[in-house]
């Protein structure tokens, strides 16, 4: 576009492949005789220039003359300029042949190539060189197109000119940077979408979906299950389970490099790990019965036989997550990134919510007998056993059907397994990186013993297992709806603004929800009290979810799809990890903290009452066998400390400080960073 004072010329990008956006804009002041330059960039000049930036000026003009060689058509021909250069050894420098001269090497300008425009009465003339195809410009009157070895600073794909630009002196990311405009996304939902990205944006949910299988068993329904065996700081051992979400950037960049050409970059992984982990569940559902009495037996020192097997079905989910979230990069189209998030939200969520709410439903067996049983039964409708085979044969069957329906488009990228190393390693030098890392290792503190500990604490307590299925199951709409909402809100919003707001409300549910612990009734659950449960978890899950979309969102908006893999994974990677490895801790804070005493019984119960040894003297119950052991035998286990008010009351305070002194002025000015400082430079790739 014109500046004020003149017309803007512009570059073109001499390499195999122009792009059609690679230009870099240079302004050019002139009046009709005479034109003066400004500064050139230092990529324009020649490397023995001491001063780089010094002026060319006064540039005259002749007028130009018309050929009327016989057997040519008339047209005007540029004459010979004449520069006036400072003398000294500088100007020897610049009237150089190879410094300055249009036909060499920097400026490979053909003289053919040169059709100069007709001036126009109120404005000067400019000439234009054409592109490959040797012709004018069709807007020969406002601009000049000269091509250069170097591609433009402005291409977000231009890693050598992010290179240098990160190398200059002025580059930093200390001061205070410039708001980043935030351009709204024109398709407000799913309908407006494309019909390749609706029928992508589907896969991904069903591909999500499958992970949210097993995660939700291990995240869920197998500690509720284990929770009649094992004590709060045992069950945190389980908890181990799901670390490889919070490991897979260790093996990131090999999903991210080694890939069949045949298959596609991403099927290479997403297929083989869905056969072994169907595989994996049909096995484990023929044995998980015993294992599971195998954990609780010994004081639970079996759990970590149990636990390293669920480590290994997570594991598969962890890879094929990193193959799912590279590959959202390329399925969706840009402008619909944020739909991504959007996917993960939905199809995690609802793979979680069938292995969370329903399997917990239905494997109650009080529930069981209440709506399909006439005659009472121990067991419940659907054993973990059975759950586990049945989706063990279901990612066998969406394997096969992802083989044959869907191709994956050929790409010719390669890298090898040091160089994404390599990367990941410049990715981790970014100072920006670094912040966002040390965010997200903190910022889920304050509300983890809401998060590990509040649902196991009601099930305590004497709520049931039947009420906790409801509701989850009351909660899964809300969950499902504002996750979709918060998608178009985290498009239509600053991400980073979203996520902050939806900080403080997760901090808020997590003393609301000690509070609903804290009035549990004496005489059990009430329709009022079950009321409270569902408002509390529904609150405290509209929260979480739209902070996990919000920062998903960001992070696809800021990743470099380069190593969209790696990059992604390294986000996300960070933003689990902070969830899960305080949780092992907390979990035995409340056990630490907790103090439990078992008293005999005051009176010797009848011999048919007892279920184990009469208890005759007080012990400690802290731990869920002593627990057992003194009911069974007649005593009472008797809280005098609940470590739990106390874990979540430390938590929470921990929470308010590190998000009023670092998070959110922290969070916010990364937000505002331009794209290209979350780039690497060809330095860092190679």
């Amino acid at each position: 576009m014109p500046t004020p004072s003149g017309d803007t010329f512009l570059y073109n990008i001499l390499q195999p492949e122009v792009h059609e956006q690679e230009h870099i804009t240079l302004p050019f002041h002139h009046s009709p005789n005479q034109i003066e330059l400004e500064p050139l960039r230092p990529s324009f000049q020649d490397p023995d220039l001491s001063e780089p930036s010094r002026h060319i000026s006064q540039v005259k003009t002749e007028e130009q003359k018309t050929d009327t060689r016989p057997g040519s058509s008339s047209r005007r021909l540029p004459q010979p300029i004449s520069i006036a250069i400072p003398d000294g050894e500088d100007a020897r420098a610049l009237t150089s042949p190879s410094n300055f001269d249009l036909d060499s090497a920097d400026f490979p300008m053909g003289r053919k190539s040169q059709k100069p425009s007709l001036p126009e009465p109120d404005r000067p003339s400019s000439t234009s060189s054409g592109g490959q195809s040797r012709q004018a410009n069709g807007n020969m009157d406002s601009h000049l197109e000269m091509r250069r070895k170097h591609p433009s600073l402005e291409s977000p794909t231009a890693a050598s000119q992010t290179a240098h630009l990160m190398s200059r002196e002025s580059f930093t990311l200390d001061n205070e940077p410039p708001q980043t405009p935030i351009t709204p996304n024109p398709n407000s939902s799913f309908f407006d979408l494309p019909r390749q990205d609706r029928r992508n944006f589907l896969l991904l949910v069903l591909l999500y979906f499958l992970q949210g299988i097993p995660m939700g068993l291990a995240s869920g329904s197998v500690p509720f299950l284990l929770k009649q065996h094992l004590s709060y700081g045992q069950i945190g051992v389980f908890t181990l389970a799901s670390y490889p979400y919070s490991l897979k950037l260790l093996w990131s960049p090999i999903v991210d490099a080694v890939w069949s050409p045949k298959m596609g970059r991403r099927k290479s992984w997403i297929m083989p790990i869905q056969v072994c982990s169907g595989i994996g569940m049909i096995y484990l559902g023929g044995r998980v019965k015993e294992m599971m009495v195998a954990a609780g037996a010994s004081d639970g020192s079996g759990v970590w036989s149990f636990t390293w097997w669920w480590f290994f079905l997570v594991f598969l989910c962890a890879t094929q997550d990193i193959a799912v979230d590279g590959w959202a990069l390329t399925l969706l189209s840009p402008q619909n990134l944020s739909y991504a998030s959007t996917a993960q939200t939905v199809g995690l969520t609802a793979g979680h919510f069938l292995s969370y709410t329903v399997f917990l439903a239905f494997n109650s067996p009080d529930f069981a007998n209440r709506w399909f049983r006439s005659t009472p039964s121990t067991e419940g409708v659907m054993t973990l056993g059975g759950y586990l085979t049945f989706w063990g044969w279901g990612y066998l069957l969406v394997t096969i059907g992802l083989a044959i329906l869907k191709k994956e488009d050929k790409t010719k990228e390669r890298d090898g397994i040091l160089e994404v190393y390599k990367s990941m390693l410049g990715v981790l030098k970014l100072r920006n990186i670094q912040s966002i890392i040390i965010i997200h290792l903190i910022a889920k503190i304050g509300f983890q013993a809401n998060d590990a500990v509040t649902n196991l604490k009601l099930i305590d307590k004497g709520f049931s297992q039947e009420d906790m299925a409801l509701t989850v199951l009351i909660d899964f709409p809300f969950e499902i709806s504002l996750g979709y909402y918060a998608g178009r809100w985290s498009t239509s919003n600053p991400p980073i603004h979203v996520w902050c707001w939806a900080f403080i409300g997760r901090l808020v549910a997590a003393c609301l929800a000690q509070l609903v612990v804290m009035i549990f009734p004496a005489e059990g659950v009430q329709p009022w009290y079950l009321f409270t449960v569902i408002a509390s978890h529904i609150f405290s899950t509209f929260t979480s979810t739209v902070m996990f979309v919000a920062i998903s969102a960001f992070h696809a908006k800021i990743a470099d799809p380069a190593i969209g893999g790696t990059y992604m994974t390294l986000l996300a990677t960070v933003s689990n990890l902070g969830g899960t490895f305080p949780r092992f801790f907390i979990l035995k804070f409340v056990d630490y903290f907790t103090v439990a005493t078992c008293h005999p019984p005051t009176s010797p119960p009848l011999e048919k009452d007892l279920k184990g040894a009469l208890i005759t003297s007080s012990f400690n119950c802290v731990a869920e066998a002593e627990k057992h052991r003194c009911i069974d035998g007649g005593g009472t286990c008797d809280i005098s400390r609940d470590g739990y008010y106390i874990t979540n009351v430390v938590c929470v305070i921990v929470g308010v400080v590190t998000f009023v002194v670092y998070i959110r002025p922290a969070a916010l000015k990364l937000q505002a960073l331009p794209l290209r400082a979350w780039r690497l430079g060809s330095g860092d790739r190679s």
